[in-house]
């Protein structure tokens, strides 16, 4: 049984270090040893990593002579957020309503105050 794009996708992103190579590429195409130049680790390292999002459909890599450039790639982004999104709107509402009850409570005790306050 195959994994979904959406389990592939957010596994991906599990990793910092894959996030870290995501936001690098957002500001454009570069070659793997660009990426690879702000980590503590090996080539090999940063290649799995660069397999990893690019099972992932998160990051293409081309091929230019002996480079291998890479570029982010955004649908299964895309994908990821339209999914997060319904959350994000569920959690919002509850949060106004939470605000809502939050505001009716106060305003009961303030009303308990000044009922407290006349009868000194």
């Amino acid at each position: 049984m195959r994994p979904d794009h959406l389990s592939t996708t957010f596994a991906a992103l599990a990793d910092p270090t894959r996030r870290a190579i995501l936001a690098r590429l957002a500001s454009g195409e570069t070659s793997v040893t660009e990426l690879a130049a702000p980590f503590e680790m090996s080539m090999p390292a940063v290649s799995k990593h660069l397999k990893v999002l690019e099972r992932a459909g998160l990051i293409e890599r081309g091929r230019n002579a002996q480079l291998r450039p890479c570029r982010i790639a955004p649908a299964p982004l895309k994908e990821a957020t339209d999914w997060l999104e319904q959350y994000r709107q569920h959690w919002e509402q509850s949060f106004d309503r939470l605000d809502a009850y939050l505001k009716q409570l106060q305003a009961k005790e303030k009303n308990n105050g000044r009922k407290r306050t006349k009868r000194k």
